[in-house]
């Protein structure tokens, strides 16, 4: 059992983590240069899923995690059941669609590489979250020496 407080940083790891390798992906698919129009649908996918989706989420867990009446949690409720089954949906899926050979190089290359930073963004913003967590000696009514 941990502090509530380090489950935003364990959040923030995950994500961190997610997105350095989809990013890792994204940059090594072979696609010989990168040309304007690539680079601004990885921008465009970057923001798309920032803002509606990885922003919306950090909020929707961080309130979540705030919310546990008791301070100590076992560490694995960072994470909603929820979000466990879209993190292994997105996982398979994303692994299944590398493999199957469906789409191009260049498709992997600026989807994953926009997706990637997206996830990056959610990891350091979970990590921001977890930096303005008051100390957990520092809660309301307790003093502190």
């Amino acid at each position: 059992m941990i502090h509530k407080k380090f489950l935003l940083l364990i959040a923030g790891l995950v994500w961190l983590g997610a997105g350095i390798n989809i990013f890792r992906i994204g940059v090594t698919a072979r696609v010989p240069v990168w040309n304007l129009w690539m680079i601004v649908t990885s921008f465009t996918i970057l923001l798309l899923f920032h803002f509606l989706v990885f922003r919306r989420m950090v909020k929707k867990h961080t309130r979540r995690i705030h919310g546990y009446l008791e301070s100590r949690q076992p560490f694995y409720r960072f994470f909603n059941k929820q979000s466990y089954g879209i993190m292994a949906f997105m996982m398979t899926f994303g692994i299944g669609l590398r493999v199957s050979g469906i789409v191009s190089d260049t498709f992997i290359a600026v989807f994953y590489t926009g997706l990637g930073t997206s996830l990056l963004l959610a990891g350091v913003s979970f990590i921001f979250q977890f930096a303005r967590y008051p100390h957990p000696a520092s809660t309301k009514g307790e003093i502190s020496q």
